[in-house]
């Protein structure tokens, strides 16, 4: 894919994700690799808003070019892109379920067999530490070894993918699952009903099956 294109690729997953009601305002940033490094969303400025001329090129250092500051949260993108080489796209939300679960500092159990489309049998959440640090992208890095999304504790998500397609709705199936648990646990009180929580050995078989789930032919052959 051209520069050009990723970068119109960049401002329309932007606008997708708001309208869908992923993110609201400039909360979110959104990122994909580049040759030589990566293309990521300037800080503070509207999505209606934004050009091409506005997305940032960063290396994998931390340098950027242009006249315009990278997203405050350009080394959670970076660290993503130096340590998961499959990661061809990030999409960072704030999105309503996945950031108040964020706030009780949970790990989701495999309540729903589709926790294993993030890559394990829980979707962890990433300690906390203030935006735009370091140690907020250490510790997300942490959080999503054998993962291809977390939650941020008091934060949000982050969730990548090999395109911005994918990781837009990598983050959506994340939000819905954060709605649904939060939907289960509070039937479960109001019932006196206890949650049940799906096996590890059922998991397991699960995340066997998730290595094809949603792939056609051709993607199925490269990964052979």
């Amino acid at each position: 894919m051209s520069d050009m294109s990723l970068r119109e690729g960049i401002i329309a997953t932007c606008r997708a994700m708001n309208a869908s009601g992923l993110n609201t305002g400039t909360s979110g940033n959104v990122s994909a690799r580049t040759e030589d490094g990566f293309l990521v969303t300037p800080s503070g400025i509207p999505y209606d808003e934004l050009t091409p001329d506005h997305i940032v090129a960063m290396d994998l250092d931390g340098g950027f070019d242009g006249d315009w500051l990278p997203s405050s949260e350009w080394r959670m993108h970076m660290d993503i892109y130096r340590s998961k080489p499959e990661a061809g796209a990030i999409v960072h939300v704030h999105s309503s379920h996945a950031a108040a679960l964020s706030c009780l500092r949970l790990e989701i159990p495999p309540f729903h067999y589709m926790i294993a489309v993030a890559g394990g049998k829980t979707l962890r959440c990433a300690d906390y530490a203030t935006f735009g640090t370091q140690a907020l992208s250490t510790n997300m890095i942490a959080a999503l070894e054998d993962r291809s999304a977390c939650l941020l504790s008091n934060h949000g998500q982050i969730a990548f993918g090999p395109t911005l397609a994918k990781a837009l709705w990598l983050a959506g199936e994340v939000e819905e699952l954060c709605h649904q648990y939060f939907i289960a646990a509070q039937m479960a009180v109001a019932t006196g009903r206890p949650m049940i929580i799906l096996d590890d050995e059922e998991m397991a078989r699960i995340q066997e099956k998730f290595r094809t789930y949603g792939k056609q032919m051709k993607e199925l052959d490269a990964t052979a």
